[in-house]
């Protein structure tokens, strides 16, 4: 996946009823290729993913590495992360979905990307919105502090 040319797909896009998941996988093909362009991996939202699947990253990138397929990624993955009840996950992923920044450096640069991308947009809240309105996906209009899943 060349992530200079193409966008990872949208947190909200879920394997393995995991948000966020596919997301990491194509940031971490782009980094093992070469071509993540401005994307990191992994970053603050991958380590939440891992540390709440009891994944490290060295351990997900040798998966992902290993496997070219997403099913084979996501086979490993359901075997080795930690086991969640379908609603401790539900909920983690709306949690994960509707996180805002974390600390006054953080909601800075949301505040700084939010203005670039649109400025009109002040009920984006959500990390999660943020990066679906930057990669041209539609994020509908809200009352400020409630998220779309």
């Amino acid at each position: 996946m060349d992530l200079r040319q193409d966008f990872p797909r949208s947190m909200r896009f879920k394997l393995a009823g995991y948000a966020h998941l596919a997301r990491m996988i194509d940031k971490c093909r782009a980094v093992l290729a070469g071509t993540e362009g401005e994307y990191i991996y992994p970053c603050p939202m991958d380590d939440r993913l891992l540390e709440f699947a009891g994944i490290t990253s060295e351990q997900f990138t040798a998966a992902v590495k290993a496997n070219q397929t997403d099913e084979g990624v996501v086979t490993w993955f359901e075997k080795q992360a930690k086991p969640h009840r379908p609603a401790e996950l539900e909920e983690w992923n709306q949690k994960l979905l509707a996180r805002g920044p974390s600390s006054p450096d953080s909601a800075a640069r949301f505040k700084k990307y939010l203005v670039a991308i649109d400025p009109s947009r002040t009920d984006i809240t959500a990390w999660s919105d943020l990066q679906d309105l930057e990669e041209g996906r539609v994020v509908p209009r809200r009352e400020p502090g409630t998220h779309s899943q």
